[in-house]
Formats: C-alpha cells, sequence, structure tokens
C-alpha cells in the first residue's frame, strides 16, 4: 500500500505561549567545551578578554535567547569564590566529575560577560551540592546587588560596577543523580527544604528573579518519578520551574529508533506534568508550575557492558567505569586540542539534525507548560568548533529555523498518515527503549504569530526507504498566503558541512509547492527537515 500522510493545522488549535527561551543552549567545562571554543587567548580572532569571536558572531547570527552556564555535574563540586579577583590568585582545584583539573581561568565573572558579548541571557547553576546556603547567599549578593556590601563591592573591585542580569537561577544540578556530588538522591525532603530556602535568598534579594527546582534528571533514575512529588512537596510556592534532563540513546545504525526520540520525550513531560498537577492540587496551590527541559539530547552508541551494579540496581556508589577512574585528572586550561577536541563527529549530521529537532518539536507541543529549552552541546552539535575555526552543521540551520520562525503561539498539527513499528532497543543499563507501535512517519509542530501575521508549519519524514506524498489541510488560514517551503534531506548520510563547506546541508526550496483554497499538496523526501511558512494578507 502507498504511504502517504495528511497534516491539519488550525490557528485555533492553541497549545500555548512560546517562550522565545524554549530554543537555548546549556554550556559545561568539559574538555575543550569553554577552554579552546569559548575562550583561547591565543586565537586569531580572539577579543580582549580571549572569547573567540569566530564563535560569539555565529551565536549572534542565530539568535540565541538564553545559555544555561556554568552548569552541569562540574557544578556540584565548583567553588565560585574561587573563579572571581586577579587569575594569579585563583585556586585550582579538582573536577571529580569529569576528572580535569579546573584553574578557573575562566570563572563567574567571565561566563556572565561572555553571555553579554553573546547577546545572550545567562541562566546561572548554583551548586547545592558541596557547597552550603552561606555559598548560595553570597553567590547571589555579589550578582545582584548594587552595591554596600562586602560581596557586591568585591565585585566592584574585582572590575564589574553593575549588578548582572541574571534573572533564572537553577538550584543545583541533577540532584537526584548519585553520579554528583554531594547527591540529594537518598533525601529528596532534604534537597527540597534546602532549595526552599535558596529561592527565598534569590527572592528577597531580587523578587524579579525566578528559580528553577531539579526534578528527575531523567526517566531511568531508581528515584523517577517520585522524586520530584517529594522534592516540591517542600518547595512548590517558592519556585517557578522543575528542572528535567534527558539523554536519549539508540543503538548505532538503527535509525527508526534513533528518530523514534519523540515518544520517550513525550511520555516525559506529560510524566512530570501529571507530578506538578498532583502536587498543585494536594497542596491547594493556585500556582501551574511551569518545566524547564534544561539539558537534552540524543545520539547512537555501541551497546555496552553493565558497570557497577548493586542488589539489582545500578550502584549509587559508583556511577564511572574502572577505565574512566584510571585515568589522569587532566588540564584543558590551555587549550591545547589533543583527540579529543570540539570537531567533526562521526554521526551522520543529516539524522543528528532530524533527532535533536524532533525533541524540539516535542518540547514546542507542550509550550504550555515547557517554558525553557537548552539543548546540551549547541556548541559541538549545532556549530562545530575546533582549535582554529567554527561553522554551521545541519543542525544549525534546522534548530534556527524553529528559533525564528517558531515564535507567537503552539498550535496542535493533527498527523493523519502512514506508520511503522519501532522495536525495544537497550544500549547499556541507563538507556532503554520500550517497543512502540503505531509511530507516525510523518512528525511535526505548528506555530502562528499574531504580531507577525506569519504561521510556521514544521515536519520531518521519518522513513528511510521512501517519500512520502502530504496533503495539508490549511483551510484554517483563511487570507493567509504561502512564503515559501524550505527542505533540507541528502542522499547520502556521511555527507557533512565543513569550514571550507559550510551549505553542503542546509534548507533549500522545494520545487513544486502551492497553496490553493487552503490546500496544499507536496512530498516529504525520505529523512527530509521541512519548514513551510505562512503569511496572513487582509
Amino acid at each position: 500500500m502507498a504511504k502517504s500522510a495528511k497534516i491539519t493545522v488550525h490557528p485555533d488549535y492553541r497549545i500555548g505561549k512560546v517562550d522565545k527561551r524554549l530554543y537555548g543552549a546549556f554550556l559545561e567545562p568539559i574538555r575543550h567545551w569553554v577552554y579552546g571554543a569559548v575562550w583561547n587567548p591565543k586565537h586569531p580572532e580572539a577579543d580582549d578578554m580571549g572569547f573567540r569571536k569566530d564563535v560569539l558572531k555565529l551565536i549572534k547570527e542565530f539568535g540565541l535567547s538564553q545559555v544555561r552556564l556554568p552548569g552541569g555535574n562540574w557544578t556540584s563540586g565548583w567553588e565560585w569564590e574561587n573563579s572571581i579577583g586577579p587569575r594569579s590568585e585563583r585556586r585550582t582545584q579538582l573536577d571529580l566529575a569529569w576528572r580535569q583539573v579546573e584553574t578557573n581561568a575562566i570563572g563567574h565573572d567571565e561566563y556572565l560577560e561572555w553571555s553579554k558579548r553573546a547577546g545572550v541571557d545567562p541562566i546561572y547553576t548554583l551548586n547545592l551540592g558541596s557547597a552550603d546556603l552561606a555559598s548560595a547567599f553570597h553567590c547571589v549578593d555579589y550578582s545582584l546587588h548594587p552595591g554596600g556590601t562586602y560581596w557586591s563591592e568585591l565585585r566592584k573591585k574585582n572590575g564589574h560596577p553593575d549588578p548582572y542580569p541574571v534573572r533564572t537561577w537553577c538550584l543545583g544540578n541533577e540532584m537526584d543523580g548519585p553520579w554528583q556530588i554531594a547527591s540529594w538522591e537518598k533525601d529528596p525532603k532534604g534537597y527540597g527544604v534546602r532549595a526552599h530556602e535558596t529561592a527565598k535568598i534569590i527572592k528577597w534579594i531580587n523578587p524579579s528573579c525566578e528559580t528553577v527546582v531539579c526534578g528527575s534528571c531523567s526517566p531511568h533514575t531508581a528515584t523517577y518519578p517520585q522524586w520530584d512529588i517529594d522534592v516540591l512537596e517542600q518547595c512548590y510556592e517558592s519556585v517557578d520551574y522543575v528542572s528535567i534532563h534527558h539523554y536519549y540513546s539508540a543503538p548505532e545504525g538503527n535509525i527508526d529508533a534513533l528518530l523514534n526520540v519523540s515518544q520517550s520525550f513525550e511520555d516525559f513531560i506529560k510524566t512530570t506534568i501529571a507530578g506538578c498537577d498532583f502536587m498543585k492540587t494536594k497542596i491547594k496551590s493556585p500556582k501551574t508550575m511551569m518545566i524547564s527541559f534544561d539539558e537534552y539530547g540524543a545520539h547512537q552508541a555501541k551497546p555496552a557492558d553493565p558497570i557497577y551494579w548493586y542488589n539489582g540496581r545500578r550502584s549509587n556508589i559508583m556511577e564511572f567505569s574502572a577505565e574512566h577512574l584510571a585515568g589522569p585528572f587532566r588540564r584543558f586550561d590551555d587549550c591545547a586540542y589533543d583527540g579529543q577536541t570540539a570537531g567533526p563527529r562521526k554521526n551522520s549530521q543529516m539524522l543528528e539534525a532530524l533527532a535533536l529537532n524532533a525533541i524540539t518539536m516535542t518540547l514546542l507541543r507542550h509550550a504550555d507548560r515547557v517554558k525553557i529549552g537548552c539543548l546540551t552541546g549547541f556548541l559541538q552539535h549545532v556549530l562545530r568548533i575546533d582549535k582554529d575555526h567554527a561553522w554551521k552543521t545541519a543542525a544549525y540551520y534546522a534548530y534556527e529555523q524553529l528559533n525564528k520562525f517558531g515564535q507567537g503561539y503552539s498550535v496542535m498539527p493533527i498527523i493523519d498518515g502512514s506508520v511503522h513499528d519501532v522495536e525495544q532497543t537497550k544500549t547499556d543499563y541507563w538507556h532503554e527503549n520500550p517497543a512502540c507501535g503505531n509511530v507516525q512517519l510523518i512528525e511535526g509542530a505548528a506555530t502562528v504569530n499574531d504580531e507577525t501575521g506569519e504561521a510556521a508549519i514544521f515536519y520531518i519524514n521519518k522513513d528511510q526507504q521512501d517519500d512520502i506524498p502530504v496533503e495539508l489541510d490549511l483551510r484554517g488560514f483563511e487570507g493567509y498566503k504561502l512564503l515559501e517551503h524550505t527542505e533540507m534531506y541528502t542522499n547520502d548520510l556521511d555527507a557533512r558541512n565543513s569550514f571550507e563547506n559550510q551549505e553542503v546541508l542546509k534548507p533549500r526550496a522545494a520545487a513544486g509547492s502551492t497553496l490553493e483554497n487552503g490546500r496544499m499538496s507536496t512530498t516529504a523526501k525520505k529523512l527530509s527537515w521541512n519548514c513551510i511558512r505562512l503569511k496572513r494578507y487582509d
């Protein structure tokens, strides 16, 4: 039977307002992500502070809204106080999360100055692992208070007279993870109390600030989803967002499993919303909790053997392989790239773009509750950066279209078409995905922007063999005309953008697409990304 699909989009099928922060990024000083990609005073395009202007230029071109920084597992052992003042007086410390030596050559002030130069809003992650409540208090005082206190005057002394524009604060990172230093895995209520007290400090210093509490950092943790409920019971009224993270893994070469990533994210989001709404009802609060999906990604991996187990479950003592622990602590502040560069990867750029946009479209379809999104490795997957150059990947162009045109209100596309079944997969004890039946081969999202009079329909074809005829019912968009239909695809999944040729994979005009009487007929090429834009003329 021939494959086909129908997409119905109506401007009244509104889900919720899209927050500009939905299309953001996450940055952690792993290997050369910071020392080399962000900062390299030896680079020919380094500015007066050593930040790479070629990277800053591409971020500004993209129009990135915000970056969560400095974040990640590294945060739970980082002492921000060691990273301010003259570099010669800063303390070097161990980063146990990534087995690195952190010299703090890039510290608190540099991260916030870089965000200013990149034109992005910083989402700052506090250490609620090894640090105490006083450390968080002092960090917020140093960052936000105009002056007259020890810490705010110290900021001025360090060359930063004005308070930083940090309005969103993450209360720790993945605090349910046993891999965190001072993990709260065994004491979610204790963490909830700590988050509540920290949120009070932040909002008492600046009432306009928002706070993000750590929910489950993966749907695969042993504590999920009870963790969210136990934590929120202690701090529901004092926080504004629940942070969730998810890294989806599919077996190498299994494209069907990789592009079914949205099903895993869909289930995770729905369960998190259910937990939040349960707590809202339990404590009889008028407030609806929002979600910050501030770390996410998808990749293909070779199946790995389980590492440390205890009583039939993953160990809560050790999360790293013996090989990892046997390695030396390494320094990367010299920006001398070795074998672990931020340069070209083996993964297909086209498949990477499709998987990442499938996730982001899932967030967009929940825009009523998911307000913040931070794609992990923006400086590695969306941009490619090596010691010399920075360039745009296929994912850059696709993610850029969502960022530019996926604004206004999210509207629900109704998709009815050919389906396929996706088998159960498992790459390790941490990444197991159930079998899914009757999965639509066409997946999409849509927006309508009342301010600009534009609408956008995004969709991908997940089929590996066939192009699929697509009929779009757009009769609800009376008075709209077709602006453009662009598509990105390739018959060579090994094709990739390079610094020398950054447009091998890029959205281009689709041939033969017309809109007549509210109906549009087109063809979605196999493994393709599509963006249709409409404009109201009335």
